[in-house]
């Protein structure tokens, strides 16, 4: 990275805190916001200050990254929660998205019967589910929340007025992911010409505020019933590209539902994320307890074997959530036999040390109905929250319209998810229906895995969770491995390079610690290539009883303590290929 683009991101960081707060950070901080943009975390913090929990300061940064970050999340998408009160019962929100009612297995197919590829679905209104981030908000609020809901809104709807700067990663994502969006929305982020603005320049959105506005004085309901919903309805229906049969009974139908979460144990520690219809945490939990039975504190970060037995964990637990995970309303999905912890020990049975894999396959757990494997594609315009309070409340929350810019249109200034492009597009295979087919009502499949890590006293030690379409179930596993078996501080597990392997070739993480590591690798049997992966995580821990906040250095992330003060971060090296989204 340019020495000027380390300047200003620094720059950025620090005066997105109020001025009165920028000081050195405390001895002990009180509560801690991680979030991928500075002026999000800035919000999540003033709901801290306001005595806030930390359900409130999640929503609060969430609506915030929606205006500063519109590529990645807002209101036109949806979401997964998994929080842990202080002394309370773990609970999770799946406010992921729904297809209309009008969908069928063919969904995605041409006139002519030919199914569209992924890149001619994501445009336009067919790839548009029915957003759930505002009900998923409303159902956590309501669990977890202490302050006005009306109060959580006043950070984003300042933003959205008064305005807010463009960043390096948000051109270079206009730039770059921009050319499917519609005339409308490229207006809200480009010149006359209909070029990116420069970095730096000011971005209002009345359309966006307004919306915030309503939103936070009429509640969550008018954005599923009435004007609002007639507008994105419309919206869709008539889209140049891909015209949707979106209806506004599918709005007013819609509910962010509770789900219990999947735990298990790793080294004496529980892990505890989200359950289907996201594949991320069952498959994290799957790759930890494949690798529990190596070594891998001996083994180090250092270590070629580490990153070798890594990767195949992580093709044997891609192969069984491929093949078995979907919308548990629609489809068996056997939770308990793939995490059945005798079941594990066999798939791990099948790890070598010092050779590689030369066949992958799914296994057969408890329960496992005949289902044919398919290749799913997902794409990397995610974001991730991480807060925890002063009295001990912890959040991790991900959140995301899909790919970057989602379906490229746009409604009262928020970008519309492209997140049924998520589901199968080919809904069966030699004879088999698969899990992850296009269905009305139906919620598709994603990788997003908010993360909750008890150490052996039962006391919340990691929260963390990430962004990066199939990856961020690699970069969750990675950072538990960093933090539990090589004693890394959240800050450096998340900031080690990424072996990334969801069949028979692995991706390492260019221009990391890695590189030096591929001939090893190889050596191995390891099919592997060199990639920018576009990464990007976020944490909290809890580190001789206070919270320490850790941001992605790939990133232009912070983690702000309840003081404002903002957490170092070395910034590594990057081009502009890895930029993450």
């Amino acid at each position: 990275m340019k020495t000027s683009l380390i300047l200003a991101l620094t720059t950025l960081a620090i005066t997105a805190a109020p001025a009165e707060a920028r000081r050195p950070a405390p001895a002990r901080a009180a509560g801690m916001v991680s979030a991928a943009d500075p002026r999000a975390a800035a919000a999540g913090v003033e709901i801290l200050r306001a005595g806030g929990s930390a359900t409130d300061a999640a929503i609060a940064t969430m609506l915030a990254l929606g205006v500063v970050e519109p590529q990645s999340s807002g209101l036109g998408g949806g979401s997964f929660w998994v929080s842990q009160p202080q002394g309370g019962k773990l609970w999770t929100v799946d406010a992921r998205e729904t297809a209309p009612a009008a969908a069928d297995p063919r969904w995605f197919y041409t006139a002519d019967g030919q199914p569209l590829s992924h890149a001619d679905a994501v445009p336009g209104g067919r790839s548009v589910g029915v957003p759930g981030a505002i009900r998923g908000m409303a159902l956590a609020h309501r669990q977890g929340g202490k302050l006005p809901w009306a109060r959580l809104f006043q950070p984003a709807i300042r933003l959205a007025t008064d305005g807010w700067k463009l960043t390096p990663r948000f051109v270079d994502s206009l730039a770059r992911f921009g050319g499917d969006i519609t005339p409308a929305t490229r207006a809200l982020y480009a010149g006359p010409n209909g070029q990116p603005l420069p970095v730096g320049s000011t971005i209002r959105n009345p359309a966006q505020a307004a919306l915030l506005q309503r939103l936070a004085i009429q509640g969550p309901d008018s954005f599923y019933v009435g004007p609002q919903a007639q507008k994105l309805v419309s919206t869709v229906d008539t889209a140049a590209r891909n015209p949707s049969k979106m209806t506004t009974g599918d709005l007013a139908s819609y509910d962010a539902k509770s789900r219990d979460p999947v735990c298990a144990t790793y080294r004496a520690h529980r892990i505890c994320s989200m359950g289907p219809p996201s594949s991320g945490g069952i498959t994290v939990l799957m790759i930890l307890k494949q690798l529990e039975r190596f070594d891998m504190a001996r083994l180090g970060a250092a270590s070629p074997v580490s990153w070798h037995l890594f990767a195949e964990s992580t093709r044997l637990a891609f192969a069984d959530r491929d093949l078995y995970i979907g919308d548990p309303d629609f489809v068996r999905v056997p939770v308990a036999g793939l995490l059945d912890p005798a079941y594990l020990a066999r798939r791990s049975e099948l790890i070598s040390p010092d050779r590689s894999l030369g066949t992958i396959t799914a296994g057969t757990p408890a329960g496992a109905p005949p289902r044919i494997p398919v290749t799913a594609r997902e794409t990397a315009g995610t974001t991730d929250v991480a807060v925890a309070d002063a009295r001990g409340n912890a959040v991790s929350v991900t959140t995301t319209v899909e790919g970057v810019f989602g379906s490229g249109l746009s409604m009262d200034g928020i970008i519309l998810n492209n997140q049924l492009t998520d589901f199968d597009i080919v809904p069966d295979k030699q004879g088999y229906l698969v899990a992850n087919r296009v269905e009305g009502g139906k919620r598709p499949r994603s990788s997003m895995a908010p993360t909750i890590v008890y150490d052996p006293a039962g006391r919340v030690r990691l929260v963390v969770g990430a962004a990066g379409g199939p990856t961020i179930i690699a970069q969750v596993a990675k950072a538990i491995v960093g933090v539990v078996d090589w004693k890394l501080s959240a800050q450096d597990a998340i900031g080690l390079g990424l072996v990334f392997a969801p069949g028979p070739v692995a991706y390492a993480e260019t221009g990391t610690q890695l590189d030096a590591m591929l001939p090893a690798l190889r050596a191995l049997g390891e099919r592997v290539e060199s990639k920018q992966l576009g990464l990007k995580a976020n944490a909290v821990e809890r580190v001789g009883g206070r919270w320490v906040g850790a941001a992605d250095p790939r990133s232009e992330g912070v983690a702000m303590a309840e003081d404002g003060s903002v957490a170092a971060i070395r910034r590594v090296g990057l081009t502009k290929d890895r930029l993450p989204e």
